[in-house]
Order: C-alpha cells, then structure tokens, then sequence
C-alpha cells in the first residue's frame, strides 16, 4: 500500500471536521510548498544531484530549518537509492513519509497529548513575547478544555502589559470561565499563588496561568519565571505539568530564536503554534520539533474559537499534500 494510501486511511480514523480545518488551515503554506514541488517534478524526468539541490531551496524556503533540511535531504537521497526510484513524481510519497517520521522519529502513534492530572487540579504555565497570541490562546484553551467537561480557571499573572488583564477578563467572559486578578504591577508570583488557591477551593479541574512576556532581559525573565514556578511546584506536587511556549508561525525563524531563549530560561514541555493559517512557511513546525526537541502541542488554524487543533503530524502532511492524498486513495 502506498504512503498516501496509508495516511488517508489514518485521517480517516479522525474527524472530518479536524481534516478540513488542517487542509483549510494549511492553504497558504501548500500553495507555496506544493506548488513549487510541483513544479520541480515537471521540470525533471530524473531524481539527480540537481533536482535535490532544489529541492532543498524549497524546503528552506517554507521555513524547515537548515539542520532539519540536511537531514531530510540525506535521508531522502538514501531512500531514493534503496526504493530504486527514477521517476520524480514518485519523491513526492517519500517526501510526505520522511516528514511525519521527522516529527515522530519513527514512533507514528506518539501523538503528543495535552499532559494532565488525573487526581486533582492541573496546572498549565502559558509563557510566550507579547504580540504571538498569548491570551487569546488561553481563551481558546479553556474553551476547549471546558468542551472537554473540565472546569477552568485562569490566572491572569501577566501583571505588566497594559491590558492583558482586561484583555483575559473579557476571554473569561466569552467562554464562561472565573479569572483571578490583581492590579497591574503586580507580582505575578502571587497572582498564581492566589489563582492554585481559588482553583483548588472552587474545584477547579485545570488552571492556565497567564506570565509577561518581556524579552528585552533575559536574567529577569527567568527569575520571574522561576519564582512563578517555585511558587507552583510548592502548592502543587509535580505542578507545573504543562508549560506551553506560544509563538507566531508568521515570524518564520525569529520564533525558533524566541524558543531557544525561553527553553534556557524554563522547563518549556510543548510548543503552541499560532496562526500557522497565516504563514506560507509552515515548516517551522518541523524545524522546532526536530531542532529543539520540543513536540508542537496545538495548532493555530483560524480566528474561530473552536480552531485552535491538537496537532498532528499526518493531519500537518495531509494539509501540504491533501490532493495528492485524495487523488490517490480514489485509485
């Protein structure tokens, strides 16, 4: 059976709506990435030196990452010498395989879930700049979360930005869910402090901690953040058990740069990708997983609130290659 027979098969396993929320999602980026492999493949009748040399540009130009495009390369060249393939249009299959396996290193089923206690309250840390999409992705969360027969709390712990506490009072609002405050200058290490207390008194099934995101101090991000963390760690044994770092899938490498800093500057254990619909260069997606070790926990696909995505690698290949996917599960 062949590799898009197979993943057709796999996202069928999952909902329609899911499918079409990655494929949608996911135009801009298979637009400017299909198409230019597209292109590459008319333009030669043979897999030769030259046809991986471009197709190295195009992957870099999607934002893959160098390492991850040498890697892929190597191991695309070796697969084409061990399958004996001559005809072009057949790299396109390998290709889309040696993606999901770059994400899952070779474990397809590994897909990353959201880390959560099952035997009382979970505590999810929300780090990120200001500007990626911070609050609105805890406003989503917790909606989804709340879906889920959760109930939410939110920490608003980003006491510095002129704004972000109204701006989660108003996402409290809209799906539903208590947020605990202080004033603004506040230590955000006791705004967390109090957000665990009222969570745990109120019988709250997740808290999701909003934090500043300032850069331009690196010492002071991370003082700031590990005293939000001892904080945690001291109510709550084993807390925080998520630490979600938001970036901008648009700001192409400018985010891999940003998650090099914060993973230094705290225990990062998932990566939220926001508007990944916006960006042409959604390869950044597997340039983070493969060069920061870091897995991409959710997906920003839409302004909607149900378009924040668990992500999933098959569901990511599917949005780059759905065409070809479906012409061939039709064969």
């Amino acid at each position: 059976m062949s590799f898009f027979k197979k993943l057709k098969d796999k996202i069928n396993n999952q909902t329609e709506q899911v499918t079409n929320k990655f494929k949608t999602g996911m135009t801009k980026t298979r637009d400017n990435f299909t198409s230019k492999v597209n292109d590459l493949v008319a333009r030669y009748r043979t897999v030769d030196e030259e046809f991986f040399e471009e197709l190295e540009e195009i992957l870099i130009s999607a934002d893959v990452g160098v390492q991850t495009v040498m890697e892929l390369i190597e191991e695309l060249e070796m697969e084409v010498k061990r399958r004996n393939i001559k005809d072009t249009e057949q790299v396109k299959e390998v290709i889309s395989e040696k993606l999901v396996e770059i994400y899952y290193g070779g474990d397809e089923e590994s897909i990353e879930e959201l880390n959560l206690n099952e035997d009382g309250l979970s505590v999810v840390l929300i780090v990120g700049v200001n500007g990626v999409g911070k609050t609105t992705t805890i406003g989503k969360l917790a909606y989804q979360l709340k879906q889920e027969g959760k109930k939410v709390v939110l920490a608003a712990g980003d006491t510095f930005r002129a704004g972000a506490i109204e701006q989660l009072e108003v996402w409290g609002e809209r799906t539903g869910v208590d947020v605990i405050k202080h004033s603004e200058g506040s230590d955000p290490a006791a705004v967390i402090y109090d957000g665990i207390q009222a969570a745990k008194s109120r019988g709250a099934d997740v808290l999701l901690c909003d934090t500043a995101g300032r850069l331009q101090n690196k010492v002071n991000l991370m003082k700031e953040l590990s005293k939000v963390k001892n904080v945690i760690s001291r109510e709550i044994e084993g807390a925080p058990h998520e630490t979600l770092l938001v970036l901008d899938a648009t700001t192409g490498q400018n985010a891999m740069a940003q998650a090099k800093t914060f993973k230094e500057a705290t225990d990062v254990s998932g990566i939220v990708l926001t508007k990944l619909d916006g960006t042409a260069r959604g390869g950044i997606v597997l340039a983070i997983r493969n060069e920061m070790g870091l897995p991409v926990k959710f997906v920003g696909l839409g302004e909607q609130m149900t378009d924040l995505q668990r992500f999933n690698a098959h569901q990511f290949v599917y949005g780059l290659f759905g065409d070809l996917v479906d012409d061939s599960a039709e064969e």
